[in-house]
């Protein structure tokens, strides 16, 4: 019998040698009962390890590939009957050779082929995406996978934690022009003031990765909002700007650890098939909070207004009470944080809360286990040198994962949204009850749009969505510069530019910012590269916000406009260079992905290496 492990250099078997080996085929009966592990001959990295049959081409591969990266090969219904002698086994098809010589063409359809039925083959793309532990053999007769009640609760309850941060971002858009007069700032304090919260953030994202790593996602939850909390009920109270900054301060940290944990622990409980969707849930909720934040304004709008600013800030401490609640009696740990410290037994019932009854998930838990093992055996680095020192595959997931990060606050959100009210104001929009319904009317918008974006990251796919997203954007931008070409003052221009702007990032860069980055590095990386990203987040944003009136009224309101819409196209061709589409794909798959796209054979050959070390017979 030729060796199992010829994935990465052994020749594949001809039709006659493989016609002479078909009693060592599995027994795909015995496979498909009662098994608490995958099976060993079809794994999730793209090629099966006892296949003995011939590739072939199809239609997005025309010439024969010596082993296919692109799906699942798997091995054949009838791959193991060799009662039937008309039938040639091959890589990934059973072609009958009782067909007329004159006849050039196979018929050889998709239903003969021997993809894992889960996986999008090549000819059929539009069969259901592959996500660890869904072999063909081993997760029973479900066909497809639905979101739990469970995976959709604990899914809400992480993305609460965002509504802090948009409500943080609401609630100063409508508040800061009332804190500036009430406590005569000046403009470089008002700058300092909003910009500082992602100065701080920038801490808090990076001490995240040490709590989440070390004592657990929960707990990186608990301590976000009782940052949120003390940092709102300081900043109600302040009498001056050093009080004022003193809240502002612990409200950063708990943007920081926010930012940081919430898609990864969301990330972690779903379903690769759906987790484009519950991931964008922390966006969602982000904007849910903006949209309540910008309400608190209109809530108040017939309070003095030493008064009212206050009464905003401290509305913001009632949802992070809500999340320290469900976050210890709720909330279960992540699976893959406790199968990576060894509790498997643990990880085994989170995992059926968050999978449909029957699901055999320790299938996923082997899978995740092989996941990690894999990785620091191609890494041999302990603590940062893994991020410090990456191999190719580790510097494409860390380039693509921090870049996103970085481009999310590059086309100026935040300062934009901080800015709204000068920016309405400039356009000659004066009074405040008109501010606040503009306000308003944009939260809604974003919210509407971000719920969809949040069903077409999974339908579309990623990469689309952000050609989109950014093009949109560069557009919306060069209409608001519009609005200030000249003496018009067109509030229509604004108002309309502004509203497209917001909508088009919701479409694309404000949920993918965070889903790309939380599903693209692999786990052993996960929370330290998380803590990395959010980091460059927070510094990009502190340098937009903190500069955002200075360079404005340098440059004039117009010119700036024109320069983000020029930025926006610049990170558009970045996207389109280094962004690789991972709609569907297992988060356990990422660092092999990464490896054929970079050609790291160090992951490669860590997989053969752990292959080896899990079945030393073959």
């Amino acid at each position: 019998m030729p060796s199992a492990d010829r994935g990465l250099d052994a020749p594949l078997l001809t039709t006659a040698e493989s016609s002479n080996n078909t009693d060592n085929a599995p027994d795909t009966e015995n496979t498909n009962n009662g098994m608490s592990e995958p099976n060993p001959n079809t794994v999730a990295d793209g090629y099966s390890r006892t296949d003995q049959r011939v590739p072939i081409a199809t239609s997005t591969t025309p010439v024969a590939p010596p082993l296919d990266f692109d799906y699942n090969d798997g091995v054949a219904s009838d791959f193991d009957n060799d009662d039937d002698d008309d039938n040639a086994m091959y890589y990934g098809a059973t072609i009958s050779n009782n067909q007329d010589d004159d006849d050039d063409e196979d018929d050889t359809t998709a239903s003969e082929t021997g993809v894992d039925r889960h996986l999008a083959h090549p000819d059929n793309p539009h069969m259901e995406q592959t996500h660890e532990g869904e072999h063909r053999f081993d997760h029973g007769d479900i066909a497809s996978l639905k979101i739990t009640r469970s995976t959709k609760l604990f899914a809400f309850c992480a993305a609460l934690n965002s509504c802090n941060l948009g409500y943080d971002i609401g609630v100063n858009t409508g508040a800061g022009p009332l804190v500036q007069e009430s406590l005569n700032l000046t403009d470089l304090q008002v700058e300092i003031f909003m910009g500082s919260l992602n100065l701080f953030a920038m801490v808090g994202a990076l001490s995240s990765n040490w709590i989440s790593d070390k004592l657990g996602r929960r707990w990186a939850f608990r301590i976000a909002a009782i940052g949120f909390i003390f940092g709102t009920v300081i900043q109600s109270g302040a009498g001056g700007y050093a009080s004022l900054m003193l809240g502002r301060s612990f409200v950063g940290l708990g943007v920081g650890f926010g930012l940081a944990v919430d898609p990864v622990y969301i990330s972690e409980i779903s379903q690769a098939a759906h987790r484009g969707q519950l991931v964008t849930w922390s966006e969602i909720a982000t904007n849910v909070g903006i949209l309540l934040g910008f309400s608190s304004g209109l809530v108040f709008s017939s309070v003095d207004d030493d008064i009212a600013w206050r009464l905003m800030f401290s509305l913001g401490a009632i949802l992070p009470c809500f999340v320290i609640y469900f976050s210890t009696f709720v909330m279960p740990e992540s699976p893959r944080w406790l199968v990576s410290n060894d509790r498997d037994a643990e990880a085994r019932e989170v995992l059926k809360m968050l999978y449909p009854d029957g699901y055999d998930v320790g299938v996923i838990v082997h899978e995740i286990k092989d996941g990690i093992e894999k990785e620091a055996i191609a890494e041999h680095a302990i603590g940062w040198d893994v991020i410090l020192f990456p191999t190719p595959a580790f510097k494409r997931m860390l380039l693509v994962g921090v870049g996103v990060a970085i481009a999310q606050q590059a086309v100026g959100i935040d300062a934009i949204q901080y800015f709204l009210v000068y920016i309405l104001d400039e356009s000659g929009i004066h009074s405040r009850s008109a501010q606040t319904a503009i306000l308003i009317m944009l939260g809604v918008i974003k919210l509407v749009v971000i719920v969809l974006a949040g069903h077409l990251f999974d339908r579309k796919g990623r990469r689309p969505l952000f050609i989109v997203s950014l093009l949109g954007m560069s557009v919306s931008l060069l209409l608001v510069s519009f609005a200030f070409v000249g003496n018009a003052n067109s509030e229509g221009f604004a108002v309309f530019g502004l509203a497209l702007y917001l909508a088009f990032f919701s479409l694309g860069m404000g949920p993918g910012a965070w889903l790309v980055p939380s599903e693209v590095f692999s786990t052993m990386i996960r929370a330290k590269a998380m803590s990395v990203a959010t980091f460059m987040n927070r510094v990009t944003a502190t340098i937009m916000s903190s500069t955002f009136l200075s360079v404005a009224n340098a440059m004039s309101w117009a010119g700036f406009f024109i320069m983000m819409s020029i930025v926006c196209l610049i990170i558009l061709g970045w996207v389109y260079v280094y962004l690789p589409e991972t709609k569907g794909r297992p988060l356990e798959d990422m660092s092999q992905y990464f490896a054929e796209i970079t050609g790291d054979r160090s992951i490669l050959e860590a997989e053969e290496l752990l292959h080896r070390s899990d079945h030393p017979s073959v």
